[in-house]
């Protein structure tokens, strides 16, 4: 522990390389504190030496003084057994006893008459000074004359009890009943006097600190008489008993102990108590307004230090004993109030008031060996640590019940969402479950720590993550009902409830971030960065889940025309106005949702949109059968389909920069539209940009009915070469091309990646382009038979 306590030092001293030029200084500085310390030292040695040689000299001659009474003692004894003098010293010792009897005696009654008027004047006395309107905060002028007068009568009162132990049982009796008064009014003397003593701080305050010495003097002279029963105890003791019990003075034992001192201190800390129990009681159901108001404990050690200290002996060292006994009591209150699980507000608050209490101590000057043991045992900071701990839970309850709501009217909507004025769609729970959010920050922010903010903002944002998970569980579970059941097996109104959840998200997003911007200026840069990235995290995680959302309402839209876009680039293709229906679908859904979306999610939808349909219509020309495009009657087609389509999103995005998403489908018409010569050409403009997909060129071209299959061959030989040559490769950023293959691809498009395998990948091409001539030619005689039976 020293060499951990001077590491520390040199480390105070010794903060920065230019502290390393005043080590001269230092060292002058330290000898001279050495050197005074050293001389305070050598004065107290010599004091307490000097002290102690006092002591010896004193016990020196007491032993002298006792060995010269018992010389003393003895000389008389041998003069009492000698003859005709022990004879006269016996008969002068019995009629000086029956003298003294006679005497005692003669007092005893005239005391026994008298006593009943005493007893009623002391009363009297006593009850003038309780029926003071300050109670025992009172000046009790009257104190030490009913000590007096009480102590007198006592102490015939013991005597005479001593006395009468001689005597019968009934004597004895009848004694006790008539001192019974007495000893009643002595009792409430006794209980007054720890009355005023639990109120000296009161009585030096309200300007009566003559009452407080008026107190000790009690206590002190009872303390004398408490020291003198038992020395002749001790007397008693070591004299003989015979001799001793010609000697009124050893009968002093007949002194019941009082002990006044120790009582006068316990009432002092039985006060000290009393007050906290009823601050405590008064506040029980407002913890913070305890905490707020226990400045009364820093006036009440200021007025024992300025006013109380002075009255009193220096061996009561009163103030660090008062001092002690209130830390003592301020340390199990705070156990108790810790104890009952308090809200996190009050931890906070306790936390700040605990290390406030620290400095106002060491302002008051009050050491720290008075302060022992340290509040909580020194472990005040686990009160953040609880407090963290009771905000997660608190929030963890809060959030698991609000989701619990949220979530049942998500997948039971038994009632449509609320609809704001500007007909977009919502949920109520994203305001509650912020408000909560906020308040917690704000009650981190109250104990002016970075740590704690950062803490709490971490557990706030793993709270938003697991609300977060549980929403994508919840859109992916209904979703795939939806798709998957009858419309009559699942409840309706999912459409619009994923509206609603899309919409909270962006809401969620916003507020944190404005939590934020509100958060990250009050904090160091350490604490900064935290906040930042868990927060950062959590609008992430929203704009995942609002991504979910926007995916399953595209989801939905295209699985009400999943008829249709199955028999895209199929011979149904020809004759059914396929396109025209799933516009129209969209046009149907895109109105609905720009109604009730936010503005910016409804943009993200329409991308979300856009690339499904081009994927969903590549697809279609990805797997399309072989032969199945009657040149050049399909261009036509899917040039009508492409424009159609191009039409209907610039209702909704600009064409300029829809141009970008649809060359794609220029360059693919392009491919279609090309001889077997020029392929290579168009081809080249869109391996540049996707990438080789050879896959879906080799499907492209031999969907055409122009191409037999040598040719097609030849074509894909030639691109393969191609490529090859011209090192051509995947783009670094994936293209909606990927989506396509990645989608659809087969397994034999997959192998095709896989190195060391050409062998492989002529085997199952010769076979699939035979089963695809074979597909061809089945679907022909199928459009036959129906044309015939129609």
């Amino acid at each position: 522990m020293s060499t951990q306590s001077a590491s520390a030092a040199i480390s105070e001293v010794l903060r920065q390389p230019d502290d390393l030029l005043k080590l001269a200084a230092y060292r002058k500085k330290l000898l001279k504190e050495k050197s005074a310390l050293d001389a305070k030292l050598a004065s107290g040695v010599k004091a307490q030496l000097d002290a102690t040689r006092d002591a010896l000299l004193k016990l020196q001659a007491s032993r002298a003084a006792v060995g010269m009474i018992r010389e003393e003692m003895m000389v008389v004894e041998k003069l009492k057994g000698e003859g005709g003098e022990g004879e006269a010293f016996d008969r002068i010792t019995r009629v000086s006893t029956i003298h003294r009897n006679f005497a005692q005696t003669t007092k005893m009654v005239q005391n026994l008459r008298s006593m009943s008027d005493k007893v009623a004047n002391i009363h009297a006395l006593l009850q003038s000074d309780m029926s003071h309107p300050l109670g025992p905060a009172g000046p009790s002028p009257n104190l030490l004359i009913i000590h007096f007068q009480l102590q007198q009568l006592e102490a015939f009162r013991n005597e005479t009890l001593h006395q009468a132990k001689k005597g019968g049982a009934e004597e004895r009796e009848t004694l006790v009943n008539w001192f019974e008064r007495l000893d009643k009014v002595g009792i409430e003397f006794e209980a007054w006097l720890w009355e005023i003593a639990g109120n000296v701080v009161e009585l030096v305050r309200k300007g009566n600190g003559g009452t407080v010495v008026r107190l000790l003097k009690v206590v002190e002279f009872e303390g004398t008489e408490d020291q003198k029963a038992v020395a002749m105890r001790l007397v008693r003791r070591v004299a003989n008993s015979d001799a001793a019990s010609k000697f009124k003075s050893m009968q002093a034992n007949a002194r019941v102990i009082k002990n006044y001192r120790h009582k006068l201190l316990d009432a002092i800390k039985g006060s000290i108590k009393t007050a906290f129990q009823s601050h405590a009681e008064e506040y029980a159901q407002d913890p913070l307004g305890f905490i707020e108001t226990l400045g009364w404990i820093y006036k009440d050690i200021i007025r024992i230090k300025d006013d109380v200290d002075p009255l009193f002996p220096e061996d009561y060292e009163i103030v660090p004993t008062m001092v002690k006994a209130y830390h003592r009591t301020l340390n199990e209150t705070i156990v108790k109030l810790v104890t009952n699980a308090p809200e996190a507000k009050v931890l906070l608050d306790l936390h700040a008031w605990i290390k406030e209490y620290r400095v106002s101590m060491k302002e008051l000057d009050v050491p720290a060996a008075w302060l022992q043991p340290p509040l909580l045992d020194g472990k005040s900071q686990d009160l953040i640590e609880d407090y963290v701990k009771l905000i997660v839970s608190k929030l963890d309850e809060w959030t698991q019940n609000l989701m619990r709501e949220e979530t049942a009217k998500f997948s039971f909507r038994m009632n449509p969402p609320d609809q704001a004025d500007d007909g977009q769609l919502g949920m109520e729970g994203v305001v509650d479950f912020f408000q909560l959010v906020n308040q917690q920050c704000d009650l981190a922010l109250d104990s002016n720590q970075g740590a704690v903010l950062a803490r709490v903002v971490t557990e706030c944002a793993n709270v938003m993550r697991r609300a977060q998970g549980e929403w994508l569980a919840a859109v992916s579970q209904e979703v795939k009902a939806q798709v998957e059941n009858k419309p009559e097996e699942v409840p309706g109104g999912l459409v619009e409830y994923v509206i609603a959840l899309a919409n909270d998200q962006l809401k969620s997003a916003d507020h944190v971030e404005s939590l934020s911007a509100r958060l990250e200026p009050l904090v160091s840069e350490k604490y900064k960065a935290v906040i930042s990235t868990k927060l950062n995290e959590a609008i992430d995680g929203y704009l995942d889940v609002a991504k979910k959302c926007t995916t399953s309402l595209v989801q939905f839209v295209f699985n009400d025309v999943r008829t249709a876009t199955k028999n895209l680039i199929t011979p149904a293709w020809y004759n059914e106005p396929l396109m025209t229906q799933i516009i129209e679908t969209m046009r149907d859904y895109m109105g609905d949702y720009q109604t009730q979306l936010n503005p910016s999610i409804f943009d993200i939808l329409i991308e979300d949109l856009l690339d499904s349909f081009l994927i969903v219509y590549l697809t279609a020309l990805r797997r399309a059968p072989a032969r199945v495009l009657r040149m050049p009657m399909a261009i036509d087609r899917v040039r009508e389909d492409v424009s159609a389509s191009f039409d209907f999103f610039s209702t909704y995005k600009k064409p300029e920069d829809l141009e970008v998403n649809f060359e794609v489908m220029d360059q693919v018409l392009s491919m279609l539209g090309a001889s077997s010569q020029m392929v290579f050409m168009d081809y080249w403009t869109f391996a540049k940009r996707h990438g080789p997909q050879l896959a879906f060129v080799e499907a492209l071209i031999r969907a055409r009915d122009d191409f037999d299959r040598p040719m097609v061959g030849e074509i894909m030989e030639t691109l393969r070469r191609k490529v090859k040559e011209e090192g051509i490769v995947d783009p670094e950023e994936p293209t909606i091309m990927n989506k396509v293959q990645v989608t659809q691809g087969s397994m034999l498009d997959k192998l095709q990646q896989l190195p060391n395998l050409s062998n492989l990948q002529n085997l199952a091409g010769t076979y699939r382009e035979r089963i695809q001539d074979y597909g061809g030619q089945i679907r022909e005689y199928r459009e036959r038979l129906q044309d015939r039976l129609g």
